[in-house]
């Protein structure tokens, strides 16, 4: 029972949150794909994980980061870098040959189901194996790190429609990856300061709730722009 309990409270964050994006297509997507860009979210966790331990590793031997730049470094190379990688890299994989990508909104729909795909998988993880403070942990991360993933995802799906219906540009092409990368990246550093330094970190959690705020507000208005104008498509298609 306690085993079921746990996978519901690490679980249920990213669900509620694929419901609330899926529910605002305009024109709703198959759920055959739908299931496959969640399950290459969760296939990802493997690779990335391999990919993190050998960066960290490498930049921190045996122990882990002692200095605030040591978080940092951490924060962008060893997290925020390999998972939006292995995301876009799944992204691409399930939209490259898909015939139902034919609206702006779809990519940032594809994005949030492989991004809550990897969430779900990594909040499982962490509410494990904190098993004795499970519930603490479940809800800080059901309120920062799994809206942080959607959020990312968002970023990452937003400049992918971009790209491929409006500016093909290199510039665009960059911000697919290097967007959601540079959020990710700022929590993280944000996140992980307290580890060497608790009094910046208490600091840095307050930062860290005004830029959880201020990255959804974006995240939010990018839904909605790419929303608007697949609606006027549709108007236009239809007058």
């Amino acid at each position: 029972m306690m085993t079921l309990i746990l996978l519901l409270a690490a679980l249920l964050p990213a669900g509620i949150l694929l419901y609330s994006i899926w529910r605002q297509d305009p024109q709703p997507e198959p759920t055959s794909w739908l299931a496959k860009a969640v399950l290459l979210g969760v296939a990802i966790c493997i690779p990335v994980s391999i990919v993190e331990m050998g960066m960290k590793s490498i930049l921190f031997g045996e122990g882990g980061p002692t200095t605030l730049s040591g978080t940092t470094a951490m924060a962008f190379l060893v997290a925020a870098l390999p998972e939006e990688s292995f995301k876009l890299l799944a992204l691409w994989l399930v939209l490259r040959k898909n015939p139902y990508f034919d609206e702006h909104f779809d990519g940032i729909l594809y994005a949030v189901c492989i991004g809550l795909g990897f969430a779900a998988v990594e909040n499982v993880f962490y509410v494990f194996k904190e098993e004795e403070n499970w519930m603490v942990v479940a809800v800080t991360r059901s309120l920062l790190a799994v809206p942080g993933h959607y959020a990312f995802a968002i970023l990452m799906g937003y400049y992918y429609s971009v790209y491929h219906f409006v500016d093909h540009s290199p510039k665009v092409a960059a911000f697919i990856l290097l967007v959601p990368m540079a959020a990710h990246g700022v929590y993280d550093a944000l996140a992980m300061s307290g580890l060497v330094n608790p009094y910046i970190g208490g600091l840095s959690f307050f930062i860290l709730i005004w830029f959880c705020v201020k990255m959804h507000k974006v995240a939010k208005a990018k839904v909605l722009a790419l929303i608007e104008k697949d609606n006027r498509s549709i108007n236009s298609t239809t007058t």
